[in-house]
């Protein structure tokens, strides 16, 4: 899973960046719970972010207070709340990894405390960005909900 520039790569980034993957080996070997959780409704996640706010759109376009609308608006919300839990379980898998990270960089020897720090700092990035998508998702769940309530009014 590593790119070419991480594969081939001797910076900080692309060694903080190989043993996070390594962090994720280890979790999947110990039966890491958010990561095999995480894992195991992926395909219903991945269903929800594709099809929830779709549905959310056609219960409006179809308009009415009828049941069938909201029954439709109510399906896509629930849908699109898997994807909302894959990307909040993310967070302590994708944690965790770099946790690992650090500990293998620095019990291995691989770098010294100043090249550690540049990892720590290259790990913390990238989770952030888990971070942003996991509250983008939350907002995007409350907006649909929003919609669909109003739709109903």
């Amino acid at each position: 899973r590593l790119s070419s520039g991480v594969y081939n790569g001797t910076d900080v980034a692309a060694l903080g960046i190989a043993a996070h993957e390594v962090g994720h080996a280890i979790q999947h070997d110990r039966g890491y719970t958010p990561l095999t959780l995480r894992n195991g409704f992926y395909p219903l996640c991945a269903l929800g972010d594709q099809f929830g706010p779709f549905l959310v759109l056609i219960g409006i376009m179809i308009g009415g207070a009828g049941s069938f609308s909201q029954t439709i608006m109510m399906i896509g919300i629930i849908l699109f709340a898997f994807a909302v839990f894959f990307s909040l379980i993310t967070l302590p898998v994708e944690f965790d990894a770099s946790n690992r990270a650090i500990k293998i960089l620095d019990k291995g020897g691989f770098l010294d405390a100043e090249e550690l720090d540049g990892a720590k700092k290259v790990l913390k990035a990238a989770a952030l960005t888990y971070v942003a998508a996991a509250v983008t998702s939350v907002l995007s769940l409350i907006r649909l909900i929003l919609l669909a309530n109003r739709r109903r009014d």
